[in-house]
């Protein structure tokens, strides 16, 4: 990617919404959401966006992707400007088509940013609580989560409930984050160890060296 100027400018703006505490992004969302509010004003229909029900969960998920995209998107960024243009260049020498290069060269050295934004999107999701109580509000069934269960029940002195919600919640993220660290992981683990395998055997090389001349001498 050819650098331009006042990318820094624009890489800031385009962070402004992650940026934002999500206690006013769900305010923000929750006045555009409202009955008499932007939304309805656009698509030109009478819409309880912040009531029980499929709208509920519509507004939660369009208010997430507004705020934590930007973010993805650096982390993506980030995975491409590694890939050096000298393997671009040598596919189109070789004839590939651009969806060859996307398919086989672009793909599988981004699969490592692209795997820990699907992690940070999945242990967000799971961990979620102030947008969709801010957003839509407290015990609405369609957009409830773990976190808000636990919140509810330890409000209402029913810790034993509220203990259970959190342990579930941890398990989740906990293997989730496993799973996702073993899939990112492999590739690592087996370079390392390869490395370290070819350092013992320089090491073993350089030790038999001095072993070897005072045998023959």
């Amino acid at each position: 990617m050819e650098a331009f100027r006042g990318r820094a400018l624009v890489r800031v703006s385009i962070l402004i919404p992650w940026a934002v505490p999500t206690a006013i992004s769900g305010l923000l969302w929750r006045w555009i959401f409202n009955s008499n509010g932007i939304a309805n004003t656009l698509i030109g229909h009478q819409i309880l966006w912040t009531t029980e029900g499929f709208h509920a969960k519509v507004a939660v998920i369009i208010a997430e992707v507004w705020k934590m995209a930007p973010f993805i998107g650096l982390l993506v960024l980030a995975g491409l400007q590694v890939i050096s243009k000298e393997v671009y260049e040598a596919a189109r020498i070789d004839g590939a088509t651009p969806l060859r290069q996307f398919w086989h060269i672009t793909l599988p050295l981004v699969k490592p940013a692209l795997l820990v934004a699907v992690l940070f999107r999945c242990l967000d999701a799971l961990r979620m609580f102030d947008l969709p109580y801010i957003l839509i509000g407290a015990q609405k069934n369609s957009v409830e989560t773990l976190s808000m269960l636990a919140q509810n029940e330890a409000s209402n002195v029913r810790f034993g409930p509220a203990a259970a919600y959190s342990v579930i919640l941890f398990l989740y993220v906990f293997l989730i984050a496993l799973g996702f660290v073993r899939l990112l992981g492999a590739d690592v683990v087996a370079d390392s160890a390869s490395q370290g395998k070819r350092r013992a055997g320089r090491k073993r090389h350089r030790l038999a060296g001095p072993r070897r001349a005072e045998a023959t001498s």
